[in-house]
């Protein structure tokens, strides 16, 4: 589908199962003016073509449907509109606003060169699923004011492979880079009008093309694809994967007032779901207006197509779904069995690649994590509510918080998957920074221009003592205390890890808990105001990640000895006697402690010692009584040094996780 380059000439294919005539729109170089026009042939299968013998890259072209203009009946076709093609893989102009005859100001395609294999796609380092730390970025955000790196490559995907941002990445310990949209993007009117962007990029109109705001050359389009290639085969030098975020669950054609652009305008029953009781409208279960019917064939067949051209031509190791149930959507609602899954895990570049669901979206049962198919790892935030609540100390019982901290077993475990697909977390770009979390007990959101009524009411955070920033030292030690403490919790959990870029440097966006729309200082990363300290924790924390087996267990917990890399725990009070019924729901005690014991062995052959996790959220230290000798390894609180040697006793700091070793008396 789409333009492509071969045989002497370009092939151009479209999908419409209902247009009646489709025309070929050819350009000059500028998009400007209309030079030439030809009707493609068919429809064979659904599928409008035409062979342009002699020409080659960089013709620039657009589409015009002809058929019913029905809206009952879920038509809308408009041969006055000029179309984008779908699978664009270069897009020319500036979107100048939907009109009747639109040819001047619509996007167009351009016909792009044949490229070869992504070197990325050759040279991808294939991080076991056991070991991935993930580290969820916006490609501008992450190097907009990072005084390391030129002025000219800041906020660019050359920027994201520069020598200074790949060492921060080794530093810190993370194995793969979870990218904020980077396919081709518009911003919605409403933004526009308040003198606004999408900075987020969660509004794809190209799926099949690298989206040109984040490049240093923006206007060449041949340009932009080569330096995300780039960009992707110098991370993979480093060991490091890039996972895509991808939104193939609305496009920016909006509700039946929303532009038409491309999809609605070629076959708008095929493209999208639309109400059975009204089919002039749309099933909106992405909340921006439409819903892309992956269930169809046809569509099913482009979403696959796409993934596959940026495993293949981009070299990417993977994609996270933005509101994957509509991926599942049937007629009977989510299916974990429906058909875009069954062509997803058979597809032979696809089944080697990473795949991460945000497991909700806004129709009906729009929750499900836990039923996704096969190796899909899935975003938990049930996780971050129980982490969050239980150090804020809001209602999250020992109960509740061990079961996240073993990766939610109630959830995941179930036919043949594994504790990594729960991908833990605390937040992310959806939702207050870590920093705000502790710092802000409510949304504060006017600068987006919406009245402070966007964004999530009620996200569970608390500002430990006054509204936003202070320079009380007392309310200043407790937040870095329980921030530190939930990072411990966190990275020392099992399943998937995924920090949020700039929680690590303590990033704050005075309380906006909904930055999709600032593309200024409040949504970049502030590297001058970093937190030198909290970033060397974290890769402390990371570091003992690695070296300690039982953290990165793929397999459940036993209750007796299992086989290689099996985890066997025991859960104590703080008077060291086995946690019973009635203590894992006791309100009137938080503090607690787990004991790991990994079957896996050292390189060396010898058994591993077990590790001891204290929890302690409440204000005053906590006397924990041990049972043998250990080694104190992690002090989150920073009060205890590391390398001390306890037994009988050891009393845990108020607001700290801390992580000891077993050692002979």
């Amino acid at each position: 589908m789409g333009a492509h380059v071969r045989d002497g000439g370009v092939n151009f294919a479209v999908f419409s199962l209902h247009a009646q005539r489709i025309e070929l729109c050819l350009f000059d170089a500028d998009g400007k003016h209309e030079v030439q026009r030809c009707d493609l042939f068919g429809p064979d299968d659904g599928v409008f073509h035409v062979f342009l013998a002699g020409a080659g890259p960089g013709l620039t072209y657009g589409l015009r449907a002809h058929g019913l203009d029905d809206p009952q009946h879920g038509h809308r076709f408009n041969a006055r509109r000029l179309l984008l093609d779908p699978n664009a893989r270069e897009i020319v102009g500036r979107y100048g606003g939907d009109s009747q005859e639109n040819a001047a100001t619509a996007l167009k395609a351009r016909v792009a060169a044949p490229i070869s294999v992504a070197p990325g796609y050759l040279n991808a380092p294939r991080h076991a699923v056991a070991d991935l730390v993930l580290y969820e970025v916006h490609v501008k955000g992450f190097s907009k004011t990072h005084p390391g790196i030129p002025a000219t490559l800041q906020g660019t995907y050359a920027a994201l492979a520069h020598p200074v941002a790949v060492a921060h990445f080794k530093s810190l310990g993370v194995t793969t880079l979870s990218l904020l949209p980077v396919q081709y993007c518009l911003d919605e009117p409403a933004l526009t009008q308040r003198g606004l962007t999408n900075y987020w990029g969660y509004n794809t109109l190209g799926f099949c093309c690298v989206d040109p705001r984040l490049a240093v050359r923006p206007d060449d389009p041949a340009a932009v694809t080569a330096e995300f290639r780039q960009m992707v085969e110098s991370l993979h030098a480093q060991g490091l994967e890039v996972v895509l975020d991808v939104v193939y669950n609305h496009t920016p054609e909006g509700n039946e007032l929303g532009p038409t652009l491309s999809f609605r305008g070629l076959d708008n029953a095929s493209w999208y779901r639309l109400d059975p009781a009204d089919r002039s409208r749309y099933e909106n279960y992405s909340a921006c207006g439409n819903t892309l019917n992956v269930a169809h064939p046809k569509v099913s067949q482009f979403v696959l197509d796409s993934l596959r051209y940026w495993v293949v031509q981009m070299g990417v190791d993977g994609f996270r779904f933005d509101l994957a149930p509509v991926l599942g959507r049937t007629e009977q609602g989510f299916d974990p069995c429906a058909p875009f899954f069954a062509a997803l895990q058979q597809d032979p570049v696809l089944a080697r690649v990473h795949l991460i669901a945000e497991p909700w979206d806004g129709g009906p049962q729009g929750y499900q994590a836990g039923r996704f198919p096969g190796r899909f790892l899935e975003w938990n935030d049930k996780f971050r509510d129980a982490v969050r609540g239980y150090w804020l100390q809001r209602g999250v019982d020992r109960a509740e918080f061990a079961g996240r901290m073993i990766a939610s077993s109630d959830l995941f475990h179930h036919g043949q998957r594994r504790p990594s697909a729960s991908v833990n977390f605390l937040s992310v770009h959806d939702g207050f920074t870590l920093h705000d979390v502790v710092s802000y007990s409510r949304k504060h959101n006017l600068a987006n221009g919406e009245g402070n009524r966007d964004g999530r009411a009620g996200e569970l955070s608390a500002n430990l003592g006054v509204e936003g920033e202070t320079g009380d030292v007392g309310i200043n030690l407790k937040r870095r205390r329980v921030r530190r403490a939930m990072l411990a919790s966190l990275l020392l959990a099992q399943g998937t890890p995924m920090l949020c870029a700039g929680d690590e440097i303590g990033k704050t966006q005075q309380g906006n808990n909904n930055a999709y729309c600032q593309d200024n200082a409040l949504g970049w990363l502030n590297w001058p105001a970093a937190d030198c300290a909290l970033k060397e924790f974290v890769s402390e924390l990371l570091a003992l990640r690695r070296s300690e087996p039982v953290f990165r267990s793929n397999h459940w917990s036993t209750p007796s000895a299992g086989g290689a890399g099996a985890v066997q725990r025991i859960w104590r009070t703080p008077a060291g006697q086995e946690m019973k019924d009635h203590d894992w729901h006791d309100a009137s005690h938080t503090a607690f402690s787990c004991e790991s014991f990994c079957s896996e062995a050292t390189p060396g052959g010898a058994a591993r010692e077990p590790v001891l996790l204290l929890f302690n959220p409440a204000s005053n230290p906590t006397d924990f009584t041990l049972s043998g000798h250990w080694l104190l390894l992690l002090d989150s609180s920073g009060e205890l040094s590391p390398s001390r040697s306890s037994h009988a006793c050891l009393r845990a700091p108020a607001h700290a996780l801390l992580l000891l070793r077993r050692r002979s008396p």
